[in-house]
């Protein structure tokens, strides 16, 4: 490793173990301390491997007291391991204030990549991953989640969600009538023995969830992005130009409809009934 103090961002097993790296291995006995979310998660990573190196406890709740006593000791040159409970710290946890104020400070920071549950649930889906965007959690109130999720609806990507067990079953049946009709997945457990995906739609998913009780694990929710609508051809554009004229609008009010219904260009629209049509009409004013 370089020479000289800096923040160590190690990303741990979400749940089996042996997929810890070993260059975050490696960190974790070289640092002079481990800044973890929960101390007595992180214990039984590093007894599994041996690791002796010094914890301390770096949660939301002492972040504010910790976070100068880290810098300083980072600024004498000290080496400083962050992990969180499972995953990639600074994701939907309290390590991206350190990395933040680590930053504002002018000090190093060095990412050391390994697991993570949303890249794992998403491929584990089978739902689209050309593009995807990571939600973190919902709002508890049923009507901001729904707000949230009314906006997100509209995004040509899959949507993934964190949630706790015990809440998954009424979020996926929201997911559920605000998206309706969507591919949906959700994964739990993932690494470990009773790893579990449920694949389906979005009423699918959600009923399976309803009838269980006693749900465990961390949860990661999962939608698919909406059918994409691909623009009709030149010549539907042109039959639905037809249909308007026939009703009694002008070829321009007509065309204007048509690619406002359709989205495409005004222009477009007016070009397809003209290539297409049989009538006459002066240039549209778009």
């Amino acid at each position: 490793m370089p020479e000289g103090g800096r923040l160590l961002v190690c990303a741990t097993p979400i749940g089996n173990l042996g997929d810890v790296t070993i260059r975050v291995l490696d960190a974790l006995r070289e640092a002079d301390v481990v800044c973890a979310e929960d101390t007595r998660v992180t214990r039984r990573l590093l007894a599994r491997y041996g690791i002796e190196t010094p914890m301390e406890r770096y949660d939301e709740h002492v972040a504010g007291r910790v976070t100068p006593r880290v810098l300083a000791r980072i600024a004498e040159g000290g080496l400083v391991a962050l992990v969180s409970d499972a995953g990639t710290p600074g994701v939907s946890d309290p390590g991206s204030r350190l990395v933040a104020a680590c930053l504002e400070a002018g000090l190093a920071v060095e990412v050391l990549p390994g697991p993570s549950a949303i890249l794992a649930a998403l491929v584990a889906s089978g739902l689209p991953t050309h593009a995807f965007h990571f939600a973190g959690f919902l709002p508890r109130k049923a009507g901001e989640a729904a707000r949230r999720l009314a906006d997100l609806g509209s995004l040509d990507a899959t949507l993934v969600f964190y949630e706790s067990p015990r809440r998954a079953a009424s979020t996926m049946s929201l997911l559920a009538s605000v998206l309706p009709g969507r591919r949906a997945a959700v994964a739990r457990e993932l690494t470990k023995l009773h790893e579990e995906v449920v694949r389906g739609t979005v009423e699918e998913v959600a009923a399976d969830l309803e009838g269980r009780e006693g749900l465990k694990g961390e949860v990661v929710l999962l939608v698919g992005p909406g059918s994409r609508q691909h623009p009709p051809d030149g010549a539907e554009l042109a039959r639905q130009v037809a249909e308007q004229v026939a009703a009694g609008s002008s070829r321009k009010e007509a065309a204007r409809a048509v690619a406002d219904r359709c989205g495409v260009s005004r222009s477009a629209a007016y070009e397809a009934s003209l290539r297409h049509g049989s009538e006459d009409a002066s240039p549209p004013g778009v």
